[in-house]
């Protein structure tokens, strides 16, 4: 298989992977003052059900939606400081210049290892 259909291939399971997880919002994003939620769901869903569909339920509080969309997952991207966890961005001889014009981090240290790869996206 050429490498850049693996680097392809990786980043696509990457995001795959990522984006299953994140499935159920996590207890940070469902904290919100009543009055920004949004509706997320339909009269009478159970809290499971509303779980189940990637959102937030609180019915402590009348008169809003109890089953509520989540807050979006705030991310930055980090260049990763393992040098085994990289993926590779680049190709042989790239320069740091052409790597970043890529979008992608650039070491060109150490030895075996990919210089120019591909971000990492991180939770805040």
């Amino acid at each position: 298989m050429d490498l850049k259909v693996a680097c392809v291939l990786s980043v696509i399971l990457v995001i795959a992977v990522s984006t299953l997880a994140s499935a159920v919002p996590t207890r940070c994003q469902c904290k919100m003052e009543p009055k920004e939620r949004s509706n997320c769901g339909y009269p009478g869903i159970t809290a499971e059900q509303c779980r189940k569909a990637g959102c937030c339920f609180n019915s402590s509080v009348p008169g809003v939606p109890w089953c509520f969309s989540p807050k979006a997952k705030k991310v930055r991207k980090v260049c990763p400081t393992d040098s085994h966890a990289r993926i590779n961005c680049g190709f042989p001889g790239i320069t740091a210049k052409e790597c970043e014009r890529k979008g992608c981090c650039f070491r060109s240290h150490p030895a075996g290892v990919p210089w120019c790869f591909y971000h990492r996206v991180v939770e805040e």
